[in-house]
């Protein structure tokens, strides 16, 4: 049973969330443009005076490890580990498209009818391609993640037999290519939040999943590439 602070930075959500014993107290977050370093320390400040606590109180600090937005992931998961080094506290590592999908699965709107079906979680990762993984009703990954180019024979082999649940910032330019399959169901307004990583980082720091706060970098799925600056006229 733990006091944890939350993050999440892997798209335009600023997210940061504070739990007890998997319990939330206290969540702050913006989602519209790429602000994570000018809110990101602001937000935790936030929480921590909401719950009424110190920030040397908390168990441990959790961060979404992506995969999501190069520049985003860095900002989190630095932050994350140097809160740890100054409090001395353990680091988590939450996969960012499992807690997006439990944020659905648990959902009773979904929940109840969904026994058996798949939930495939998806982030915008630029044109036809997108950073996606599928998991059942009780969060169990079934399909590794994968940044994959969609097409109209995308997940074929499992839409033939059930229905699947496609979400996030990836899925809405999905659905013209997908929604002819009867099987395939697309939920709009799904993004990642840290209030959706309690029950995860809660069960990670029971478990003692905790990462070398030295060494530990997020999971990027693709090599960054900048881009190149255009050259004045």
């Amino acid at each position: 049973m733990a006091l944890i602070l939350n993050l999440e930075t892997s798209t335009t959500v600023c997210s940061v969330s504070l739990a007890k014993d998997g319990r939330l107290l206290a969540v702050k977050e913006q989602n519209g443009d790429y602000s994570h370093a000018e809110n990101l320390t602001l937000f935790i400040e936030d929480v921590i005076q909401q719950a009424d606590v110190k920030l040397s109180d908390v168990d441990a600090i959790a961060v979404s490890k992506g995969p999501g937005s190069y520049t985003g992931l860095r900002i989190g998961v630095s932050t994350a580990k140097g809160l740890c080094y100054s409090l001395n506290k353990p680091l988590l590592a939450i996969s960012t498209l499992q807690h997006i999908s439990l944020s659905v699965s648990e959902d009773p709107q979904y929940k109840s009818s969904a026994l058996n079906s798949l939930f495939c979680p998806m982030l915008d990762a630029r044109r036809m391609e997108v950073y996606c993984a599928m998991f059942d009703s009780l969060n169990n990954e079934i399909r590794p993640i994968t940044a994959e180019i969609v097409d109209e024979h995308s997940f074929s082999d499992l839409l033939n037999n059930q229905v699947i649940y496609f979400f996030g910032d990836g899925a809405a330019k999905c659905k013209s290519v997908l929604s002819a399959n009867e099987n395939a169901i697309f939920i709009d307004d799904i993004f990642p939040s840290a209030k959706n990583m309690l029950s995860l980082s809660e069960q990670a720091f029971v478990n003692k999943e905790f990462e070398d706060v030295a060494y530990f970098e997020p999971f990027y799925l693709k090599d960054f590439v900048a881009g190149k600056k255009k050259a004045n006229p």
